[in-house]
């Protein structure tokens, strides 16, 4: 049968009969509706809570160790400018119809097919499980730093019962704990750019500034698969690879927090626009600064043949011979493990959601709380995150490292989807006459977003490269770094011919209209604040 278009625009924003079901999409009554409850400041945070994490703080020593510094920096430095490209044309969709409930599934559904909105919204929720995991197994090796008697187990016990109990109250209280969350990482990282800018000039107590002395001993590069020229290449492609870990699904927070935002046309745009020059800032200088401050050959970074247990920032602050400071930042680094994880599982919670909303999920994970949390989506994700506990029998580097494949690779079919979505809704929006009426619009589109699109394909395509080098083969990193692919596609083929769903919706056919008057209406009664001395505006800047 053909796919019902999910979610009329009553249904997002009105009142229906509770737990009534019409050609398998649910009808949500007001107590199952999601609440506006996140503000400006919370929805910026989010985003960069989900972006700087343990990717940052302690995925980078991987890196480090495995290509040198060089690669490092340029693969980081790449990876922004694609997320660039995804956060923005996710902005204009969100802001274009922010509607209640909706995640960027639902728009692909809508845009384009409802087999691939399928596809794309199981990809989505399994990718934010499994980075629940990640942070927790992550949190854990930085726990270890400490040689405490406590079981790791206790450890990644704790991590996810404080994700899940900030998930299960309220969306303000979530929005409001991740701020703080969030601010702890900035501060943190300011603090050790400044404090490696320091290091490099010499004010150690080590003494002697070191500069960039290591891209000269060891090297700037690491040769990866390859000599020379060959061997430079490919240690960039793979930093640049795995840097997507780092920023992996970050852009989408602010989408899935669209329907939850008060304001959503004032603020999802001027999240969007600061994001990038904030990642600008932590991702990119950051990235240059920790690798000048360790040489990749020290044996204390991240590898799956080391028992590392802790950060390069925390490695390049004890080669400075600081006392102290170390513990301070291992410390501090924790909480961002502890805040992507939190961020990570009310993102997979609200794509769960809304599968259900739209009868592609049972019925029972669009049940909510009376404060707006669909607690039993919530606790579906959660009990993905439980895979944490492999950390237990096996070294926390491999488990790590096989997270950070597997959701990866997922975000990178996610992104896939996304730039397709847009492609489609501009199409349609065109088509109809009503590009110049979007309320957000960014540059060099659709240009940029045809050109990143080309190169995600090729780093989903490349992502386990390495394994098919002679001596390199593993069947645990193959299957970490291609197995979303065929799970992708069997999910979307197996809906598609369940479904009978067309293959594709003519641009004239695309429904852009729906939802956009009860949208334009709802934010019209928008007002800015007005800053009435410097303090506000200076405020009103920042959050």
């Amino acid at each position: 049968m053909a796919e019902k278009e999910v979610f009329s625009s009553d249904s997002l924003e009105a009142h229906h009969d509770a737990s009534t079901t019409i050609d398998g999409v649910v009808s949500l009554d007001q107590a199952q509706q999601l609440q506006r409850g996140l503000k400006s400041r919370h929805i910026q945070f989010l985003a960069l809570g989900g972006a700087i994490g343990t990717g940052l703080f302690v995925g980078s020593g991987g890196i480090l160790a495995l290509v040198g510094p060089v690669p490092l920096w340029l693969g980081y430095l790449s990876m922004m400018l694609v997320v660039w490209v995804v956060m923005n044309v996710i902005a204009e969709m969100t802001t274009y119809l922010p509607m209640k409930g909706i995640t960027l599934p639902y728009f692909t559904n809508r845009y384009v097919d409802g087999s691939l909105a399928f596809a794309s919204g199981w990809n989505y929720w399994y990718a934010y499980a499994v980075l629940v995991a990640a942070e927790a197994s992550a949190g854990t090796i930085l726990l270890e730093y400490w040689h405490t008697p406590v079981p790791s187990a206790v450890w990644i016990t704790l991590i996810l019962l404080v994700c899940l109990a900030l998930n299960i109250i309220a969306v303000d209280v979530f929005g409001e704990a991740e701020f703080w969350f969030a601010s702890i990482k900035l501060i943190t990282i300011l603090g050790l750019i400044i404090a490696g800018i320091v290091i490099m000039a010499g004010g150690a107590p080590a003494g002697g500034a070191i500069g960039f002395s290591y891209w000269s001993n060891p090297g700037a590069f690491k040769e990866y698969v390859g000599t020379g020229a060959t061997g430079r290449f490919t240690a960039y492609w793979t930093a640049f690879i795995r840097a997507g870990f780092s920023f992996i699904t970050s852009p989408e927070l602010i989408g899935l927090a669209a329907g939850e935002t008060v304001a959503p046309r004032r603020n999802i745009p001027k999240a969007a626009r600061r994001f990038l020059a904030r990642l600008a800032i932590f991702y990119g200088v950051s990235s240059l600064i920790v690798g000048a401050l360790v040489p990749y050959t020290d044996e204390r970074l991240l590898s799956p043949d080391s028992n590392a247990n802790a950060s390069p920032w925390v490695i390049g602050i004890q080669r400075a011979g600081i006392e102290g400071l170390n513990h301070a930042i291992n410390a501090a680094i924790l909480t961002s493990a502890w805040s992507a994880g939190n961020a990570f599982l009310y993102s997979g919670s609200r794509v769960l959601y809304s599968l259900a909303a739209t009868g592609q999920a049972p019925a029972v994970f669009a049940r909510t709380t009376r404060r707006g949390v669909p607690y039993a989506a919530v606790l579906a994700t959660w009990i993905v995150g439980l895979l944490a506990y492999l950390n237990v029998s096996e070294n926390g580097a491999r488990v790590f490292g096989w997270f950070m494949n597997i959701s990866t690779i997922s975000g990178f079919i996610a992104w896939v989807v996304v730039m397709v979505t847009y492609l489609r809704f501009r199409a349609g929006m065109e088509s109809q006459g009503l590009l110049d009426t979007l309320p957000f619009r960014t540059p060099l589109q659709p240009y940029a977003t045809w050109f990143v699109l080309g190169v995600v394909v090729l780093l989903t395509v490349t992502n386990g490269f390495q394994v098919f080098a002679p001596s390199r083969w593993n069947y645990q990193d193959f299957l970490a770094a291609y197995i979303t692919i065929p799970v992708f596609l069997v999910l979307y083929g197996g809906h598609k011919v369940w479904a009978r769903t067309p293959f594709w919706k003519r641009a004239e056919d695309i429904d852009v209209l729906t939802g956009k008057k009860e949208m334009d209406e709802f934010c019209e009664a928008d007002v800015a604040p007005v800053a009435k001395n410097w303090v506000q505006k200076v405020w009103f800047w920042v959050a």
